[in-house]
C-alpha cells in the first residue's frame, strides 16, 4: 500500500479505500461515531462548568449522609422525591457564582495560606498533635483526590468564604431589631381553655361504600405497596467456618493456663490512706499504731474525715501508685501498712475489705475457648474460601450449588423491601442487611454482583431472584386501613365545626365556664406561656395559636390526637429591655447570621442573573441515576 500510494492513481485508490473503511465503522463496528455524545455538563455558570462526575460524587454523598441520619437506606425515588437531586445542583451552582465572581474581583489565596489550613487542620494531625502525613495521604485516597486537586479545592472554597466574608461578616444590628426578638422570644401569655375529646365529636355513623370509596380514591397515593426483591445469599466468616469440636482439649487446656485471668475476676480491695509531709513523721505514726492507736486516732488528729480517708475499691492493675498498690496487696484484712513511699508523698495504708479472685473451671470455659480457637483458625481460611467461591461464581456455578458443595446454609430471604423489612414490616434477618439490601436494589435478576464485605472480615454474596414492583394496594387490601382513617378524618371535622361555633360563642361575651359546661369539659388555666412549647395538654402549634390572637379575644387549635382547644387569651406579659450584656450579645449574633445568610443569598440570586446560569435536565438525570 505504501509502494501503491507513491503515485497519484494510488493515492485516489487509497482515499477511496479508507474512506470506505471509516464509513463501514461508522456503520457497523463504531455506532456512536457519527451519533451526539452523553453530555458531560450539568450546569454552565459564566465561565466554569459542573461535570456530570461533581454532581454524581456531591449527590452520592447527599444521599449516604441522609440514610445515616435517619438510619435506613434512601432510594433513588426516595432522594428525588426530596429534592436532593435539585439541592446538591444549587450548591454547585452557587459555589460557581462565588468563585466566578471572586474571580472577577481578582481575590486569591496564597499557597503559605493552603499549606497552613492543610497543616492545623485536626483532621490530619496524628496522636502527637502534629501534623501526619500519612494520615493526610489516607484521606486523599479515601476522598479520590490527588494533593495538587485537594489543594486547588480548598484554595476555591477559602477564596469563597473570603468573599463571603466580606460582603457579610460583622453587620451592625439595629437596637430596635434586637429589642423586637428580645421581647417576641421572651413574651409570656395565659389562657383559661378547655379541650373537646373525640368522645364529644358526636355519633360517627359507619361510612357508606361511595365515601369509603371516594376517601381511598383522593389518597391512593397514601397506600402503595413498597417494591420487594427476592434474595439468595450465602455468608462467609469465622462464626461459620469455626469447628470447635475439630479443638484439642490439650489446645483448650493450654489457652486456658496462658489466659486464666480472663476467665474470672480479680481480687479487689477496699483502701485507706493517710498521707505525711515526710516519712519520719509517717514512721511515727505507724509506731504508735504498733503501740496501740487505732488508725481512725491518727486520721482524726490529723484532721481527716471518715470519708476522706477512703481510697476506693480496686484490682492491683487499677491503682495509680504502684508503691501503694503493692502494700495494699500485701497486707491481711485490718491490717495497717508500714510507711510506704508514694507518688503524692509517704502513707499509711489500710485495707478494710478484700474480694478474693474468683477464677471458673477449666470445665466450665472449655466450650468458649474452643469456640474461640476456631474461629481464629477460621480468619486464616476466609480468603482462601473467598477466592474459591469467586472462581465457582465465574464458572456460573448458582449460589445453592456453591453453599452446598462448602457445606454453607443457604439463606432464602422471599421478599425485603428497600428498608430491609419483610412484607409484615418486621425487619429480615440477614448478614450486613443493610448493605446487602441497598447492593441488591442496585442490582437486578441475573446480575453476577461483587461480595459484600462484612465488618468481621467475612464476606456476603448475593443473587437477586424475584422483583415484586411497587404498587397501589387496592381498597379491599386496605379497607380497615381506609375506614379507620375515614373516621379519625370525620372526627376531626366534627370536632372543627364544633370548636368554631363554640368560639364565636366567647368572642360575643359568653363566660369560658358557660361555654364549656354546655359542652360537657372542664375549664383549665394555663400560665406562663411561652412560643413554641408545648405545656400541660396544650401541644407547641395550640400554644402558638394563643399567641398569634390579641390578648382577651378567643380562639381554637388542635392539640395532641384527635382533639381540640378552645380558649380565651387573658394576659400577654411584654419583658423589658434587654438588661444583660450576655443576652445582647446572643441576640446579636442570632441577628448577624440571619442577615449575613440573607445579604449572600440576595448577592448570588444576582449575580446568578448577571452571569448566566444553564441547567442541562438530561446531564443532570444521567449524573443521579435517573431515567432519560
Amino acid at each position: 500500500m505504501r509502494k501503491a500510494g507513491q503515485t497519484l492513481v494510488g493515492k485516489i485508490i487509497a482515499t477511496i479505500f479508507f474512506g470506505a473503511l471509516i464509513l463501514s465503522f461508522a456503520i457497523w463496528g463504531i455506532g456512536d461515531i457519527f451519533r451526539a455524545q452523553a453530555p458531560t455538563t450539568v450546569a454552565q455558570v459564566g465561565e466554569t462548568e459542573i461535570t456530570v462526575n461533581q454532581v454524581s460524587s456531591a449527590y452520592t454523598k447527599a444521599v449516604q449522609q441522609l440514610g445515616r441520619q435517619f438510619g435506613t437506606v434512601i432510594t433513588p425515588d426516595q432522594a428525588r422525591a426530596l429534592g436532593i437531586d435539585q439541592q446538591v445542583v444549587s450548591n454547585l451552582v452557587n459555589e460557581a457564582v462565588l468563585s466566578e465572581k471572586a474571580r472577577e474581583l481578582g481575590l486569591s489565596v496564597s499557597d503559605e495560606l493552603v499549606v497552613r489550613w492543610i497543616v492545623e487542620n485536626p483532621a490530619f494531625r496524628g496522636a502527637d498533635g502534629q501534623f501526619n502525613r500519612a494520615l493526610f495521604d489516607q484521606a486523599l485516597r479515601n476522598a479520590g483526590l490527588s494533593e495538587a486537586g485537594f489543594v486547588q479545592e480548598q484554595r476555591a472554597a477559602m477564596t469563597r468564604i473570603h468573599l463571603a466574608e466580606a460582603l457579610a461578616a460583622e453587620l451592625p444590628v439595629p437596637a430596635a431589631a434586637r429589642e423586637a426578638l428580645h421581647r417576641y422570644a421572651n413574651e409570656r401569655r395565659a389562657a383559661s381553655y378547655f379541650v373537646l375529646t373525640p368522645t364529644m365529636a358526636g355519633e360517627i355513623p359507619a361510612p357508606t361504600a361511595e365515601q369509603l370509596q371516594s376517601f381511598y380514591d383522593e389518597r391512593r397515593s397514601s397506600y402503595m405497596a413498597p417494591e420487594y426483591r427476592a434474595l439468595s445469599a450465602i455468608a462467609v466468616d469465622a462464626a461459620a467456618l469455626a469447628k470447635p469440636d475439630a479443638v484439642s482439649e490439650a489446645d483448650a487446656r493450654q489457652r486456658y493456663e496462658q489466659q486464666k485471668a480472663n476467665y474470672g475476676s480479680p481480687e479487689r480491695r477496699t483502701v485507706q490512706q493517710i498521707t505525711f509531709s515526710s516519712q519520719e513523721e509517717a514512721q511515727a505514726a505507724a509506731d504508735r499504731i504498733q503501740q496501740g492507736a487505732t488508725f481512725e486516732t491518727i486520721a482524726t488528729e490529723r484532721g481527716l474525715t471518715a470519708q476522706s480517708l477512703e481510697l476506693g475499691t480496686f484490682t492491683r492493675a487499677e491503682m495509680l501508685d504502684p508503691a501503694v498498690a503493692d502494700a495494699a496487696f500485701s497486707l491481711a484484712q485490718g491490717a495497717v501498712s508500714n510507711p510506704v513511699a508514694g507518688r503524692f508523698g509517704a502513707v499509711l495504708v489500710r485495707v478494710t475489705q478484700i474480694q478474693p479472685e474468683a477464677v471458673r473451671s477449666f470445665e466450665e470455659v472449655a466450650p468458649q475457648i474452643r469456640q474461640e480457637i476456631a474461629q481464629e483458625r477460621a480468619r486464616e481460611q476466609i480468603e482462601t474460601i473467598y477466592y474459591e467461591i469467586e472462581d465457582m461464581r465465574a464458572s456460573a456455578r448458582p449460589l445453592a450449588e456453591i453453599a452446598q458443595e462448602k457445606g454453607l446454609p443457604l439463606i432464602q430471604i422471599p421478599a425485603v423491601s428497600a428498608v430491609g423489612q419483610d412484607k409484615a414490616g418486621a425487619p429480615v434477618s440477614l448478614p450486613e442487611q443493610e448493605a446487602v439490601v441497598r447492593a441488591a436494589f442496585a442490582s437486578d435478576i441475573g446480575v453476577d454482583n461483587e461480595a459484600v464485605r462484612m465488618s468481621n472480615g467475612g464476606y456476603v454474596w448475593f443473587d437477586v431472584t424475584g422483583i415484586e414492583p411497587s404498587r397501589e394496594k387496592t381498597l379491599d387490601e386496605v379497607r380497615d386501613q381506609v375506614t379507620a382513617q375515614w373516621r379519625e378524618d370525620q372526627i376531626a371535622q366534627h370536632l372543627s365545626e364544633r370548636a368554631r361555633e363554640l368560639t364565636g360563642r366567647l368572642a360575643s361575651g359568653e363566660a369560658i365556664e358557660a361555654v364549656a359546661q354546655s359542652a360537657g369539659a372542664p375549664v383549665k388555666t394555663a400560665t406562663d406561656l411561652t412560643r413554641g412549647t408545648a405545656k400541660d395538654d396544650l401541644s407547641a402549634e395550640a400554644v402558638n395559636r394563643i399567641f398569634a390572637v390579641p390578648a382577651g379575644n378567643a380562639g381554637n387549635a388542635a392539640t395532641g390526637e384527635n382533639a381540640r382547644a378552645v380558649f380565651r387569651v387573658t394576659s400577654a406579659t411584654v419583658p423589658p429591655m434587654v438588661t444583660t450584656t450576655q443576652e445582647a450579645e446572643r441576640i446579636e449574633t442570632q441577628l448577624q447570621n440571619g442577615m449575613s445568610d440573607d445579604l449572600i443569598s440576595q448577592y448570588i440570586a444576582q449575580a446568578r442573573q448577571d452571569l448566566g446560569v444553564t441547567i442541562n435536565q438530561q446531564a443532570l438525570r444521567q449524573a443521579t441515576g435517573g431515567e432519560f
